[in-house]
């Protein structure tokens, strides 16, 4: 195990009684061994637990019955060793309400050419078995991942791994609360969204408080808590000399330490994995959480601005996919563009907001003026973002269903440096060039906001997107504009006919 994630996957081999005692006592066996190589390859993030061989209907359907009822099980690996009737696994199917890796592989990698003989085709019927059992989950519309090659091979075990991590996150969407402390920032389009449906797709709680809950929690924050955070802060970052104890802005750097603290303990308090904030909602409130939610976004809590609760929510998702990965994650904005031909790209960063989990060397905490709100300087982190593969992902309520859109970037270094720009930022050269992936996302109504990863790669989202059942779109290196035009198009036409597909 590579994580200390308390998750578990349960390995589900499927056959029949016709190939008798001894036939499924060496498919036991193999498969326990499949379980033991996973378990021992230190690539998965949880362990794989062997489960005995179902051979019938009913052994099926209770296997899948105590797989959704098992809090610490996140998903299942199913595997035909031999051929198992597809009609066997119906109601088990029916009944699985864990996401669903369907192995097709085969216990040897190579094949025995001068021993085989009736009895070694028996046992590894995987070519076929497998078919069998990818038909009825097709015919069933069941959405699951299928990962197909030798059970040692890195390859598989790296597939195995990402898809293991995406159902950590699915795990983790399953009742995530999240807290809005105020509403959306008015006439804001993006920012909006179908809660409720959000809860049925994601299992996401989705709740607004007034700031004033919040003013309730500062008001209670000690003295004491705050200089020590206070020192913690002066360990961590390089504070500004106006920063510091007696300079003109120390007190604005402890309120927002102040802030993080009772930040903090509301989530704790409530259970909440993610938050927003407002700057038109800060009632009580001298400053706007810069600093803090900088902070909150590094121990690991989702973090969406004027009030993007979706995004807030895909943060804290995308953040317990990457635990244990290299490449931190971060709320992110398209902020401004540099458009010169030979060398075009883009500046990502936001008013204060940016996770430090992404920074490339040691932080600043400065202070300076929001210019917009008419609050007071809030304390903040600046720095520059490390670099190599990203990707942006944006989730959008799209009236009859939700819409999961990447867009895969190189960051880069900034082509100059940035004296004056008090903000965290982040440069990058946008797939397949600006002008291609700001329209594609444009067309497929891409948000302003977005989760910036350095950890994650394309796979993990459409993984997470099969197993919420909804639309996954990417913006690549690939990407054609008019082919992508059409595919959107598509989609509109499936997802106006899925209901009735699946009822």
């Amino acid at each position: 195990m590579i994580s200390s994630q308390k998750k578990t996957v349960w390995f589900i081999t499927g056959s029949q009684h016709l190939y008798g005692p001894a036939t499924l006592k060496q498919v036991d066996e193999d498969s326990a061994i499949i379980v033991q190589g996973l378990n021992n390859s230190g690539k998965l993030p949880v362990d794989v637990v062997f489960k005995p061989v179902v051979k019938t209907p009913d052994e099926i359907l209770d296997v899948c019955i105590k797989a959704g009822s098992d809090t610490d099980c996140i998903g299942v690996i199913t595997w035909m060793h031999t051929f198992s009737p597809a009609k066997m696994w119906i109601a088990g199917l029916k009944a699985l309400q864990k996401p669903c890796l369907h192995l097709h592989t085969q216990f040897n990698r190579d094949l025995p050419w001068s021993e085989i003989d009736m009895d070694y085709m028996n046992l590894h019927q995987s070519a076929h078995g497998g078919r069998e059992y990818g038909f009825i989950n097709t015919r069933l519309r069941k959405n699951r991942k299928v990962v197909v090659g030798h059970w040692k091979d890195e390859k598989v075990q790296e597939q195995i791994a990402v898809w293991c991590r995406t159902a950590i996150g699915w795990n983790e969407s399953q009742g995530l609360k999240v807290a809005r402390f105020g509403d959306n920032m008015r006439e804001v389009a993006v920012t909006e969204g179908d809660k409720v449906e959000a809860q049925i797709k994601f299992g996401w709680q989705v709740a607004a408080y007034g700031v004033g809950d919040l003013v309730a929690y500062v008001d209670k924050v000690t003295d004491d808590e705050v200089t020590a955070l206070y020192k913690e802060y002066e360990q961590l970052y390089d504070v500004a000399g106006n920063c510091k104890p007696g300079g003109e802005y120390h007190e604005n750097v402890l309120i927002q330490a102040r802030y993080e603290i009772a930040m903090k303990r509301f989530m704790e308090d409530g259970g909440f994995g993610a938050f927003t904030t407002n700057f038109e909602n800060l009632t009580g409130l001298s400053q706007l959480p810069g600093l803090a939610s900088q902070r909150l976004m590094a121990a690991g809590y989702g973090f969406g601005a004027e009030g993007d609760w979706k995004q807030a929510a895909m943060l804290r998702i995308i953040k317990k996919m990457s635990e244990g990965i290299k490449g931190g994650s971060s709320f992110m904005e398209d902020y401004t563009y540099h458009l010169d031909p030979a060398n075009e790209g883009v500046l990502g960063a936001h008013m204060l907001e940016i996770c430090p989990s992404i920074a490339a060397k040691k932080p600043r905490l400065e202070v300076h003026p929001l210019g917009i709100g008419g609050k007071d300087a809030p304390a903040r982190l600046v720095f520059e973002s490390e670099t190599g593969d990203a990707m942006n992902v944006t989730l959008i309520d799209m009236g009859n269903r939700f819409r999961l859109i990447v867009n895969t970037l190189d960051v880069i270094e900034p082509l100059a440096a940035l004296p004056k720009l008090p903000v965290a930022s982040a440069f990058w050269k946008t797939h397949p060039n600006l002008a291609d992936g700001a329209a594609a996302w444009i067309y497929a109504g891409g948000t302003h906001h977005s989760v910036f990863t350095l950890a994650l790669t394309p796979d993990y989202i459409e993984n997470l997107a099969e197993m919420a059942d909804v639309e996954f779109v990417i913006i690549d290196k690939n990407t054609n504009v008019t082919q992508f035009k059409k595919e959107l198009r598509w989609n509109e036409i499936y997802y106006m006919l899925n209901g009735s597909l699946k009822a």
